[in-house]
């Protein structure tokens, strides 16, 4: 049979017709060039003038490209759980786009000063690969350890990529142009395989009075003093600040990032708030080479306030600062009753406010920030308006008289349960991390699946929520943990990590709580090893399943955890413990505290 020759052209030329491709070298947008930013925005101006209905693509070439500060679009965004400065600077902003794919066919783009890099905002359908991001000079100020003086301080040489200054009160700071990092915390690392140190969590560094040396980027600093820290050991000096992460996802409908790595953000790496649908496949928050030992300053990726369904698979999430994964919503809480269908309600936490709460058809539920325990009517929202230009307080309108209960002195929370999504976790892996692994804060359904939790400092993952602090919603209602690896969590301690495992509503008055918080949790066949006791910890829970798991004993650390039983339960209805293996000998009425 004779082949038609022409066929893979016409086959190339018909895919082709269907797509509207930019190609940003148009634009002057070339490798190792100029400034990226001014030219990018002039693309992005064409993208919006566009008029087609074949979805459009916009390409770069491989290379390195620079976004500097000079001509950045300047834009007020309210990010969740980051700290609420505007305008902020952003390099490459995506804003109202319909069917677009931004192809890097493997480009790095690398961002100077203190900016937000990609931001796609109120969008559908669109697609971001391909391309990974990193700072020329981060934030994060990675230091190596050359002499402990115990108590005479530590020397310690800068990596050569920072510019900084001791001031003129002798204090230690970084900084591009008008970016500028004092730090006064760290992490620190073991240089060869770049886990946390065991048992250092997040160190005091006073560097408040630091002397130069006879040798460039090598410095004193007298009053910090932490005998754990040896010869050889990398710190990574931060403060707390969170000004944006690396991709901003705000009010967007069926996202894909695919093939996207981030070496380093200010804030956290992808941030999502008030989406439907997003994947990640292939996305990684990790190390650029292996001089470094940090990535991002918070969260791998976190999502608040979405819905449908978000799935995360394949990644790798390593040495950031924070959690792989957070998802949450974010409780308001209850100020006043106006009338008997209206209540003023307000955003709590210092860290997230600006952005809308809920929409009209909404529904919403009242939960009692004492106990935890959730009011049994569901509401819905028939108008929802924010009492000033900032949304921080907001009033709100239900479709039904309020319960009597909301007339009390007791503080009540509110949680939007429509824009809560189901999630799956799958085949990623998340190592050398500060704090924990995954936490998940949703009612709908939850799979973390063949994962592999190595060297996570804290829990692997948390089943949390919490009314009182962090006001980050809600009940976890059917959890499947299956066919994940954990190996030698725990090395360190953080806030909620009581287990490898970790089941950790923030319930103060947890004795009178009436119902439970947590349900249907189930954890099979996963392989635990562990250099300490403790695999599960679980308060307010009614059904908790631990089937045909492995638990293997290590002896890489010490064991040293206050929490000395395997299985630590608060409050649990429901436990069904099964088929289980543990290579040292295990014994129910010993291992097992059930309180």
């Amino acid at each position: 049979m004779k082949k038609n020759v022409f066929l893979p052209f016409l086959m190339i030329m018909a895919a082709c017709s269907h797509e509207k491709v930019f190609d940003v070298a148009d634009y002057g947008i070339k490798p190792n060039k100029e400034n990226a930013t001014p030219h990018f925005a002039r693309l992005m101006q064409d993208v919006a003038d566009c008029k087609t209905d074949k979805p459009i693509v916009i390409r770069f070439d491989s290379g390195t490209y620079h976004f500097y500060e000079s001509e950045l679009s300047l834009r007020e965004y309210y990010i969740s759980n980051h700290d609420q400065e505007n305008p902020k600077k952003v390099g490459m902003a995506l804003e109202h786009l319909r069917n677009v794919t931004i192809d890097g066919q493997g480009a790095d783009f690398v961002f100077h000063g203190r900016m937000l890099p990609v931001s796609l905002i109120h969008s559908e359908n669109c697609t971001l690969k391909n391309f990974s991001i990193d700072f020329a000079r981060p934030h994060i100020v990675q230091v190596e350890v050359l002499e402990n003086k115990g108590k005479d301080g530590i020397v310690f040489e800068l990596a050569p990529y920072y510019n900084y200054r001791i001031t003129e009160d002798e204090g230690f700071e970084t900084f591009e142009a008008d970016a500028v990092c004092r730090p006064f915390t760290g992490i620190a690392f073991e240089p060869d395989t770049k886990h946390i140190l065991y048992r250092t969590s997040d160190l005091n560094c006073d560097l408040s009075i630091v002397k130069p040396t006879a040798k460039s980027r090598v410095l004193y600093a007298p009053k910090w003093q932490d005998d754990r820290l040896k010869k050889g050991t990398f710190v990574a000096l931060r403060t707390y600040y969170r000004p944006a992460p690396a991709v901003f996802l705000s009010e967007d409908k069926n996202v894909t990032l695919k093939n996207v790595k981030i070496h380093y953000a200010e804030g956290m790496g992808v941030l999502a708030q008030l989406c439907e649908n997003i994947l990640l496949d292939s996305v990684s928050v990790c190390l650029k080479d292996s001089s470094r030992c940090f990535t991002t300053q918070a969260d791998a990726t976190h999502f608040s306030g979405c819905k449908g369904k978000i799935v995360s698979k394949n990644g790798l999430y390593e040495n950031m600062m924070d959690d792989a994964i957070n998802v949450h919503g974010t409780y308001l809480k209850l100020l006043s009753v106006v009338n008997d269908s209206t209540v003023e309600a307000a955003y709590m936490h210092p860290q997230t406010w600006g952005f809308k709460w809920g929409d009209a058809g909404d529904s919403v539920q009242f939960i009692k920030s004492e106990t935890m325990d959730v009011l049994p009517t569901n509401y819905k929202i028939k108008t929802i308006t924010p009492k000033n230009k900032n949304a921080k307080e907001f009033v709100i309108t239900f479709d039904k008289p309020l319960a009597e209960e909301l007339y009390a002195k007791d503080a009540f929370g509110m949680e939007n349960l429509t824009w809560t999504p189901s999630v799956e976790f799958s085949n990623n892996v998340v190592r050398n991390n500060r704090a924990r692994g995954a936490l998940f804060s949703t009612p709908r359904e939850v799979k973390v699946l063949n994962n592999t939790f190595d060297h996570v400092s804290g829990a692997a993952i948390l089943l949390c929520g919490d009314c009182n602090g962090w006001y980050e919603t809600g009940a976890c209602r059917n959890v499947l943990i299956s066919g994940n690896k954990f190996e030698n969590v725990l090395t360190s301690l953080f806030q909620f990590t009581n287990a490898v495992i970790s089941i950790y509503p923030e319930i103060p008055c947890l004795e009178k709580q009436n119902t439970y918080f947590h349900r249907n949790i189930t954890i099979t066949d996963n392989l635990f090893q562990t250099f300490d006791k403790p695999i599960v910890y679980a308060k307010s829970t009614d059904g908790l399943y631990f089937r045909n798991n492995t638990v293997i004993q290590t002896f890489d650390y010490d064991a040293y955890h206050s929490n000395t039983k395997r299985f630590w339960l608060q409050r649990v209805k429901n436990f069904c413990f099964e088929n289980n293996t543990f290579e040292q000998e295990f014994d129910y009425t010993t291992d097992v505290k059930e309180e």
